[in-house]
């Protein structure tokens, strides 16, 4: 009996997976609504706090590729507890000692453990639920990552307004991370949390099995000459822009919302702008939903097309409208931008006709715009205004767009029309 087999017996070990998504998207989405506290705290000016998820996103674009080969030397438990590791380390250093200097080291180090954690988990999905199963399983994953995103920024929203000065500490966690945190700097209380998260997920995958995981070919990372060698197709290099793009896309509007709500129409952001950011990363989340049903429908540019252009409408809204206007219209972009992630990357992959696992890792080292994108903002803020600095989200969204113009997938994606027509022909 084949190790996949048996593994498909076992259903709590893609419960196991499943928890180790939500801990990611907690680690990696939380910054968002967190930045303008750590601008306050820490009186940072724009371009010094979008180093802060430049640390981490720039991590996890580039530990992306030897990540890959890592999986392949150790195997997946020893990596994705080598993960969490990592972020516990980064998770305890920013919670123990809140200055700047050592914020943006302990991203870095979170970064390099949710590239760990993300390369590894993908193929063992497979093999936990089985082959035949992996497509629900993979796109119920991605539910439980935006369920996790959408809850975080509510966490912080709880957590800061119980710990704030004459804020009700009342039970025995808020007594605790009371007790934990510097006066004036609740925010920070999300990072023990945050640690307390990762330590536990440790002890859980130190006592579970896991099976033996055969890598596909195209889940396979190749070897260093055959991603120098990819990396030089033209159709590559077009997509791994693409995906720096997107994700620069996403994180700046992610990163940057609660601080211009704040700014320029005066909300707080540790209520209205959190919350603001939560339904950003809801809306995505429950627009994919509607992105499976559309690309039923529609060929895949055209739904990335669609999606670009509310995306930026959103956008226009968001930076020009009225103050009631702006705060609906910024977690509306994430509505826009629910489908563009996946149709990029099956885009970039059907593109060409071999070392997918090679492209995959290449595409997923365009995370990387996440660290590039925020920053930009940041500085471009300080020099003219952050209305102006956010307006750099029309250069990245408008690179989304030019995708379902310029691509020439070898294969499209299967509609109900081009099935209708397969079965006449």
């Amino acid at each position: 009996m084949s190790a996949e087999k048996s593994a498909a017996r076992r259903p709590y070990l893609v419960g196991v997976v499943l928890a180790i998504f939500f801990v990611i998207a907690l680690l990696t989405n939380i910054l968002g609504p967190i930045i303008p506290d750590i601008i306050r705290s820490f009186h940072l000016s724009l371009t010094a706090a979008g180093f802060l998820p430049f640390a981490f996103f720039i991590a996890y674009g580039v530990a992306s590729i030897p990540a890959g080969l890592l999986v392949e030397w150790l195997h997946e438990k020893k990596v994705i507890l080598g993960g969490f590791g990592l972020a516990l380390a980064g998770a305890l250093l920013f919670a123990a000692v809140p200055v700047y200097g050592v914020a943006v080291a302990s991203l870095f180090l979170i970064g390099v453990g949710m590239a760990l954690l993300q390369v590894a988990i993908n193929p063992l999905l497979r093999v936990a639920g089985g082959s035949e199963h992996f497509a629900f399983n993979a796109t119920l994953s991605q539910l439980v990552f935006g369920g996790a995103s959408f809850l975080g920024p509510l966490a912080y929203a709880y957590l800061v307004r119980r710990l704030e000065s004459g804020a009700d500490r009342s039970g025995p966690l808020v007594g605790i991370l009371a007790a934990m945190v510097p006066a004036h700097m609740a925010w920070v209380s999300v990072y023990w949390v945050l640690a307390a998260c990762s330590a536990i997920m440790i002890g859980l995958l130190a006592l579970v099995h896991f099976p033996k995981v055969e890598r596909q070919e195209d889940e396979k990372s190749g070897s260093w000459q055959t991603h120098v060698k990819v990396f030089r197709m033209p159709v590559v290099l077009l997509f791994f822009v693409s995906t720096f793009a997107y994700v620069g896309a996403e994180q700046g509007t992610a990163d940057w919302m609660s601080q211009f709500l704040a700014t320029y129409h005066h909300y707080d952001p540790q209520t209205a702008g959190a919350l603001a950011v939560s339904w950003f990363w809801g809306l995505m989340t429950a627009g994919c939903a509607g992105g499976v049903i559309l690309l039923r429908r529609f060929d895949s540019r055209r739904v990335l097309i669609g999606g670009s252009l509310v995306a930026m409408a959103m956008l226009t809204m968001a930076l020009f409208g009225t103050k009631t206007l702006s705060v609906v219209a910024f977690p509306l972009v994430g509505l826009g931008a629910s489908a563009m992630w996946p149709v990029v990357i099956s885009l970039g992959l059907n593109s060409v006709s071999e070392h997918h696992g090679t492209v995959s890792g290449i595409l997923c080292t365009g995370i990387a715009g996440g660290a590039v994108v925020p920053l930009a903002i940041g500085y471009l803020s300080d020099h003219f205004g952050l209305r102006a600095g956010v307006m750099l989200l029309y250069l990245a969204f408008g690179w989304v767009l030019s995708i379902g113009f310029w691509a020439h997938p070898l294969v499209n994606n299967e509609t109900v029309s081009s099935r209708a027509k397969a079965a006449e022909s």
